[in-house]
């Protein structure tokens, strides 16, 4: 799975309405309103690189209310909750 960190810039006017229309964007996980720099960080997970342009540039970038928006490619995870849920994979049924 590959992950992508968007930050958001929007007008500042229709945060709540672009938060939810990116929600409900297919290969979008998670979106976060946020403080700072930024007004949203939407989470982007898809499972090839090729994927990451139609969702972000074909989807993300057409959302009325978006003035600007940052991408970042995540290389790894290294959360707690990632590696404790990789490491349970299965143990479930052990039972």
């Amino acid at each position: 799975m590959i992950t992508s960190i968007v930050m958001i810039s929007c007008e500042t006017d229709s945060i709540p309405e672009v938060a939810q229309t990116l929600a409900d964007l297919p290969g979008v996980s998670e979106v976060y309103s946020t403080a700072g720099n930024v007004d949203l960080i939407a989470i982007v997970r898809v499972h090839q690189f090729d994927d990451i342009a139609e969702v972000i540039a074909g989807r993300i970038n057409k959302v009325p209310g978006i003035v600007d928006t940052e991408t970042h490619i995540a290389f790894r995870a290294y959360s707690r909750h990632d590696l404790d849920a990789a490491f349970s994979i299965g143990l479930e049924d052990a039972d």
